[in-house]
């Protein structure tokens, strides 16, 4: 929610309107700034206290509450009522009527009826009579407010670079979480900085359940291969900063599982210096109505709110398959997400740039793939043979065995089977030779599924290793192939 939007909306004469928020308190303080702008009157109402400034002797009744308001006296003609919590006691039917009486009297009157709570749970009476709005979380500039006010001692509040990436680790924060983290930073570094920041930010985003916060290592160099791939989503994103109407959105990944995806998602993060948010969209679904859409909105808000950030959605066929096979058991929920989802990759402005991975195609509905929603459709196959030495060489030297003993014949393998044959000979003290008769490829578990995938992507998808279209080689082709070209210019 901006004041302005709210202020039009008053202008507008909408006399119900539901204000989400989990920071009430500053929410209210906003509203009474532009009351006091507007030359509104203002009242504010809670269970526990009643009516601001009064003896607290309505304070157990709402429904008085609601009387109560129709004889506040204005000198300006518009009165604005706020009702912290009020959702608590809309079961009541005559609390229902009295409310919906007061927003239809209220457009006469300009009186008017916000409601401020943690969530939005209109009963059907009414939803017809509430607009919906969304209090935004701090931006950079008040951040930097609060930053400054905690940080008042020289030497507390960085500068130049360092503040940006303070300013960039509170970024999704509400106030009051950005107050305890800059507080704790102080307390432990006597300055102000990101580690703290990055700990509780970890920490919230665990507790809400929706988006969990990536903090590994990983680099390209830990990844053998994907040149074309790791070119181009490196120059998309350094085009931002070089052109503020070119927007990145992100890529779609299309792959054989163990092929490095999900990995390159994540090393993505830490070669751009963003943080990476990884989205599950199975801990979207709610089971009460309207509450998987409540979690989309708002995990892509925390997502808009933390940019630049990598949004990471792993195997997302699996979270969206039901609105390709024309599911109904969830009421139509996969279909709304769907939706939801796709409008908002079309239309953000944000710098979130979002890395989907699919095994599947198949299963997402063909409009997902379409141009302008993603930047580029990527196939990433079995390694071919240089890839296969690459991997072996990073994985030999990360379990500490002998890169000069013979290699077993890995054709058809994946970079996560290598790691595993690597992994097991460490585990085992026995050669990767040995060990790899421990690894059945996913290549002979799944051959036709691999071969169906690999013949979609032929001449469909941008290839992840060279320049140009994906085409199906055969096997002696993967043995020879050799990246050649400028891998940016796919």
């Amino acid at each position: 929610m901006t004041l302005i939007h709210l202020r039009e909306y008053i202008d507008a004469c909408f006399t119900g309107i539901w204000i989400e928020t989990d920071e009430p308190d500053e929410a209210i303080q906003e509203v009474r700034q532009l009351s006091q702008t507007a030359d509104w009157t203002l009242s504010v109402w809670d269970i526990a206290n009643g009516f601001e400034a009064s003896d607290g002797s309505e304070a157990a009744d709402p429904l008085a509450a609601l009387d109560l308001f129709g004889t506040h006296a204005s000198h300006t003609g518009t009165k604005l009522l706020i009702l912290r919590n009020f959702h608590r006691f809309l079961g009541s039917p005559e609390l229902l009527q009295k409310l919906s009486h007061q927003l239809t009297t209220g457009k006469h009157q300009r009186n008017f009826v916000l409601i401020v709570a943690p969530v939005v749970d209109i009963p059907v009476e009414l939803r017809k009579q509430f607009l919906i709005l969304q209090h935004e979380l701090p931006t950079r500039e008040k951040l930097l407010e609060i930053a400054t006010e905690i940080g008042s001692q020289p030497g507390e509040l960085p500068e130049g670079d360092e503040r940006e990436q303070l300013l960039d680790a509170a970024s999704g924060l509400t106030r009051q979480e950005a107050e305890a983290a800059f507080a704790l930073s102080l307390v432990r570094e006597g300055k102000l900085s990101p580690a703290s920041l990055w700990e509780l930010k970890t920490s919230q985003l665990k507790q809400n359940g929706l988006l969990e916060l990536h903090r590994g290592q990983e680099r390209f160099a830990d990844l053998g291969g994907l040149n074309t791939l790791k070119a181009f989503c490196e120059r998309t994103l350094r085009t931002r900063s070089a052109n503020s109407l070119a927007k990145p959105k992100g890529v779609l990944l299309l792959g054989v599982p163990g092929t490095g995806k999900s990995q390159f998602a994540k090393a993505l993060g830490n070669e751009t210096g963003r943080p990476t948010l990884q989205l599950d969209i199975g801990r979207l679904m709610g089971s009460l109505v309207g509450e998987s859409e409540k979690n989309i909105r708002q995990a892509l808000s925390i997502a808009e709110a933390m940019a630049p950030c990598i949004l990471f959605i792993d195997e997302i066929e699996k979270g969206l398959s039901g609105v390709q096979s024309g599911q109904v058991g969830d009421s139509g929920v996969s279909t709304r997400l769907f939706g939801y989802f796709l409008t908002w990759l079309n239309d953000h402005q944000s710098d979130v740039y979002v890395i989907a991975t699919c095994n599947d195609i198949s299963r997402l509905p063909p409009e997902f793939s379409r141009s302008e929603r993603f930047d580029g459709l990527f196939f990433l196959d079995l390694p071919v043979q240089s890839q296969r030495e690459q991997i072996w060489s990073q994985y030999l030297e990360r379990y500490q065995l002998d890169v000069s003993q013979t290699l077993p014949d890995d054709q058809e393998w994946t970079g996560a089977e290598i790691k595993s044959a690597c992994r097991l000979a460490a585990l085992l003290g026995v050669s990767v030779t040995e060990a790899a008769e421990h690894v059945v490829p996913v290549a002979h578990t799944a051959r036709e599924k691999v071969t169906q995938l690999q013949q979609w992507a032929s001449g469909r998808c941008l290839s992840a290793e060279l320049p140009g279209l994906y085409q199906q080689r055969s096997a002696s082709q993967r043995r020879r192939a050799r990246p050649e070209g400028d891998p940016a210019l796919n």
